[in-house]
């Protein structure tokens, strides 16, 4: 595993349905990107942002073929499985970068968050901005809390990284930059020692919680007593470039916001999964 302070590499937003989260994402002002199939069952329709990190939202579009990848082992289809039979949509794994999914792999086990069985590779067709298809290769490492039925977390390598220009697909009609925050809620007392090695580093005590600082955002977690809970997202915090834009896009298109003086909430609706704030970037 690597032993400096991981990125995040992109966000699974589980949706029942893709044509609604994409028009949902669209009136939010998101540019979003063309379908991508995976070979078993699942498709995206991701969000992709100028800090180098995107959203992937992801609906199930063939049950039988999901179904016999988890007979399988395939542990990214059975965690989706299990989050969706707890909630319809919301935000179910943070996915950092890696260098060695395999190191990885090894290193989640020996601190005793990795997940049984073998890592998961495969490949896709990507649709370029100009059309074409070309084939992405990617291999996963999972670090898992089985008590925790709605979050894991998994590292991703890219095997063949494409050279594309997504400067189209990065720019945004709401101004959004980036992500800046992560905004979780558990009942888990243990969910430091599953998030830690992932981080690679300690946390930092924040009010009622903790905080896990990856090289570009920060995943904050505040703990309830309620041990149900388990692991939750609640929401995403963006940094936009001007937040008079995107409120006016917002009310071009009819979403229902709430403006304070620092920040626009969104709450979740279908299609979100989990609620929106967005905040101007500061310089």
């Amino acid at each position: 595993m690597q032993s400096n302070i991981r990125s995040v590499d992109h966000l699974v937003l589980p949706v029942s349905d893709l044509e609604i989260a994409r028009a949902r994402l669209q009136s939010l002002g998101f540019c979003v990107a063309a379908n991508g199939r995976h070979p078993f069952g699942t498709e995206n329709a991701c969000i992709f942002l100028p800090d180098n990190t995107y959203l992937e939202p992801l609906a199930v579009v063939d049950a039988a073929e999901a179904e016999g990848a988890i007979t399988n082992g395939n542990l990214f289809v059975a965690r989706d499985k299990v989050f969706r039979q707890h909630r319809a949509e919301g935000l179910s794994a943070i996915v950092v970068q890696s260098e060695d999914a395999i190191a990885d792999h090894a290193a989640f086990a020996a601190a005793g968050v990795g997940a049984s069985g073998d890592i998961l590779e495969f490949s896709r067709p990507v649709r370029l901005p100009d059309g074409q298809e070309s084939i992405s290769s990617f291999r996963l490492a999972f670090a898992i809390e089985p008590l925790v039925e709605t979050f894991f977390l998994f590292a991703c390598q890219r095997l063949n990284p494409l050279p594309v220009d997504r400067d189209a697909l990065e720019t945004h009609a709401n101004g959004v930059l980036g992500v800046k925050r992560v905004l979780m809620q558990t009942g888990h007392k243990n969910y430091q020692e599953l998030m830690t090695p992932v981080f690679g580093r300690a946390s930092r005590e924040i009010t009622n919680g903790h905080a896990f600082d990856a090289r570009n955002m920060s995943v904050e977690v505040v703990v309830g007593n309620d041990a149900s809970i388990g692991i939750v997202v609640l929401a995403l915090v963006f940094t936009v470039a001007d937040l008079k834009v995107t409120e006016a896009v917002l009310a071009a298109n009819g979403v229902c916001h709430v403006r304070t003086q620092d920040e626009i909430v969104v709450q979740a609706a279908p299609g979100q999964g989990v609620t929106f704030l967005f905040e101007e970037n500061a310089l």
